[in-house]
């Protein structure tokens, strides 16, 4: 063994021990109470340092909740950042502002005004969540936004790619490889040919259920085996390893690194025999399920123990050099545990003792103001909230009035850092952020074409591909036939089937897709064909989607757009229109129901400006529908959180959305002839939900207020009620109480019949308008 490669493997032996004193630490102050929760490396540190001598600038990691010895190999983190992020010290956690539990690690993309940064000259670390396999679809996204590089010369690569040669280094542990995600996954990565490598992490067991219960012959490389590439067919690159087998490790990773940067063809590594000498976290103890015969053989495999005998073995190191490392790794994470620990508790000191400060002098402090003193002396390193539940409990003791002032001031003041600190960033805050847009009307010719709704969308699509080169459109039936609702039709041919193509069935990897894409810089509209089938993909959207700038407190971004169509049409799954679901799981994301498809231009618009992700809900049956186009279908902005009001009366406000507004003006029309003037009001977007507070000025002249949507009774109608009566104090203004109507609790069933039964129609908008107003 050439004298570099001595040094270098003891290298990777000192910064795999440093992982496991750091694992050690971790178990050992979770269960001191110290910190909350706790996962580690330990047992899978060797396969890591040999993956990082693979790992370039500009390549992205995918992981689930473990790698701080990756971190550690790539000099992206030391042991005093990572015991941080087990703190939760919102100061010194680098990855997530003390928002993640441990193991979820990430990297700034994008500045503090949503510019992006130069992903080319670092090592990238895609935010990670902990559901098992969720990383999976965004892993591939990734990928492929290499993949999109390579073949795209036109797009501006310079802060993003180098040719297409960065790899998405994605992980999984071998029992999470039984999720639905996976296979697909594995599949489309298949089928697409994207520089993806995916480690799959096989220590045996998926917590307490072993393999043999999880996987098809116990072995995922067996059971993917089909997926191998042979000859001229696409396919994957299966590799096989142990994960205990040093000189196999640091010889295969860098091959396979090679051959899919060349090839952008994926490998996945299956790493074997693996160990946890701590158990899967800190929750238990993996000695109640495993038996004494597999313990004694972890201890004898476990990965450190085997590199410690091939070191000597080699004459890489004598023993006492080894042990000298052992050392030196005990003793620098032990003194990066004391500073962690000194960085989270004294601050919290200072801020106890700045508190007891504001209080009286001690001889003007009555019984409780005394009590309060002793309680918060007694308090060695409080948290922020447990002083602030103190003074709250006091102020209810004293009486609002009764609460010094001082303290007063600083409980308002701490109550506002704390929410900062921890719910900041769930939408964009920078120069970008879409609710900063303004609107701009649309502009109509005096003898402007009345054209069907997909014409225009054509239109509009054709002159914004043309405009803007990193705009992409993809799904199913996306490409050739142009959407079925023709949304795209010619688009492929005029820009190419790397612009606008099809996909397959697969919509949590086509959302996957939009998601890497657009965190790197490119500008996805991901299409889910109908509403019905958005929760196919619902995961990926409100684990990782939504929550991505929230829970890296703004370090990263994915503006990435989710076209879809709902509301009525056809039968029991294309007539959709359940959004109460999606605002409960979307929260980080805007979600925008337009009314026809000149709104959604609009929409459109406004929001790939911005740089937030967002989800647009076409009306599946206004395609066909006539409108006018308007001349500025580049410029036209409809506002996020504004809505329209559409007809005017003094007698009744009608709040809606979607296909519902159509109706609704329809219905005004029918009062108007009996003298009731009825005002109809699109909110637009449902997320935001109307920023101004105008419906609360509509109700201040009609004082009655109808809800109408196509959710199920107590869905969106519910929310909205919420919204405007509570959140715009609108109870004092109405004469009558507020009604909904909503479509029926059963989903929509088939034919004119079964829509009639099933969704409000204009009759039932009118005669509950005229219970209302009669009220």
């Amino acid at each position: 063994m050439p004298e570099s490669d001595f040094e270098r493997a003891l290298n990777d032996y000192y910064v795999c021990r440093v992982s496991r004193e750091l694992s050690n630490v971790i178990r050992k102050d979770v269960l001191s109470g110290r910190a909350k929760f706790g996962v580690s490396d330990d047992g899978k540190e060797l396969y890591q340092v040999a993956m990082a001598r693979a790992i370039e600038k500009g390549d992205w990691r995918a992981d689930y909740y473990r790698g701080h010895t990756l971190l550690l190999a790539l000099g992206m983190a030391d042991p005093e950042q990572l015991l941080a992020q087990l703190y939760s010290d919102e100061q010194h956690d680098p990855f997530s502002g003390g928002r993640q539990m441990g193991g979820h690690y990430a990297n700034r993309t994008v500045d503090e005004d949503g510019n992006w940064l130069d992903t080319t000259q670092t090592f990238n670390l895609s935010s990670a969540t902990s559901p098992t396999a969720g990383q999976m679809a965004r892993g591939f996204g990734l990928a492929f936004a290499s993949k999109v590089y390579r073949q795209d010369n036109e797009l501006p690569a310079e802060l993003h790619s180098r040719d297409g040669n960065e790899i998405s280094w994605t992980e999984i542990g071998d029992a999470s490889t039984s999720e639905g995600v996976f296979w697909e996954t594995m599949n489309a990565a298949g089928v697409v040919g994207v520089p993806m490598v995916c480690t799959v992490v096989d220590d045996g067991y998926g917590i307490s259920v072993p393999v043999e219960l999880q996987t098809t012959k116990s072995s995922i490389s067996e059971a993917l085996a089909g997926l191998q590439q042979e000859g001229e067919s696409n396919g994957i690159d299966i590799y096989t390893v142990q994960g205990w087998d040093y000189p196999a490790l640091v010889e295969l990773y860098p091959k396979v690194a090679r051959r899919v940067r060349k090839h952008h063809r994926t490998a996945l590594i299956h790493v074997q025999e693996l160990t946890q000498p701590n158990g899967h976290s800190t929750s238990g103890s993996h000695e109640r399920y495993k038996s004494e015969e597999r313990l004694q053989w972890e201890k004898t495999w476990d990965c450190l123990a085997q590199f410690r005998h091939y070191l000597l073995a080699t004459g890489v190191a004598e023993a006492a050099d080894l042990d000298e490392l052992d050392r030196r790794a005990k003793k620098e994470v032990a003194a990066a545990r004391k500073r962690a620990w000194e960085n989270l508790t004294t601050p919290r000191k200072a801020r106890r003792d700045a508190l007891l400060e504001l209080l009286p002098p001690p001889a003007e402090r009555d019984a409780a103001l005394q009590a309060f003193a002793r309680q918060i002396q007694s308090l060695s390193h409080p948290l922020l909230s447990e002083l602030i539940d103190a003074v709250r409990r006091l102020r209810f003791q004293l009486g609002a009035k009764e609460l010094p002032r001082p303290l007063g001031d600083w409980l308002r003041d701490a109550t506002y850092e704390l929410k900062e600190a921890k719910g900041s960033h769930l939408l964009s805050n920078t120069p970008r952020s879409p609710l900063r847009i303004g609107g701009t009307p649309a502009d109509y010719e005096e003898n402007g074409k009345q054209l069907p709704g997909y014409e225009i969308l054509q239109h509009y699509f054709a002159a914004k591909f043309a405009e803007r080169p990193e705009l992409f459109a993809f799904g199913e039936d996306v490409g050739e036939i142009g959407d079925v609702n023709q949304g795209f039709a010619g688009l492929q041919k005029r820009f190419g089937d790397h612009r606008v193509f099809d996909t397959g069935i697969r919509e949590w990897t086509i959302l996957g897709q939009a998601m890497g894409m657009a965190m790197r810089g490119l500008r996805p509209i991901a299409e889910i064909q109908y509403l019905d089938y958005m929760f196919y993909g619902l995961p990926i959207l409100t684990d990782d989607v939504a929550t991505l700038r929230w829970r890296t407190n703004g370090m990263q971004a994915c503006p990435m757009i989710v076209r879809t169509r709902g509301h009525r049409l056809e039968g029991i799954w294309h007539s959709g229109s359940y959004l109460s679901p999606l605002i409960g799981s979307l929260r980080g994301m805007h979600l925008c129901v337009p009314r026809n498809m000149v709104q959604a231009v609009g929409m459109y618009n406004t929001l790939l400006d911005g740089d937030d992700p967002a989800l647009v809900i076409e009306v599946l049956n206004g395609y066909r529908l006539r409108e006018p186009e308007p001349s500025n279908l580049l410029e036209f902005r409809v506002p996020l959180g504004v809505p329209e009001r559409l007809t005017e009366g003094n007698d009744l406000t009608i709040v809606t959305y979607g296909a519902c507004v159509r109706l609704c003006v329809e219905a005004a029309g029918i009062l108007a002839e009996r003298g009731i003037g009825v005002e109809v009001v699109d909110v637009q977007t449902l997320l935001p939900f109307d920023l101004e507070h105008r419906i609360a000025g509509y109700l201040s002249r009609t004082n009655r207020l109808l809800i109408v949507d196509e959710d199920m009774p107590g869905g969106t109608s519910a929310y909205l009620e919420r919204e405007i009566i509570e959140g715009q104090d609108a109870f004092r203004l109405l004469d009558a109480p507020v009604r909904t109507l909503t479509a029926a609790v059963h989903r929509p069933a088939y034919a004119d019949d079964g829509n009639y039964a099933s969704k409000p129609q204009t009759m039932d908008i009118v005669e509950a308008a005229l219970e209302l107003v009669a009220y």
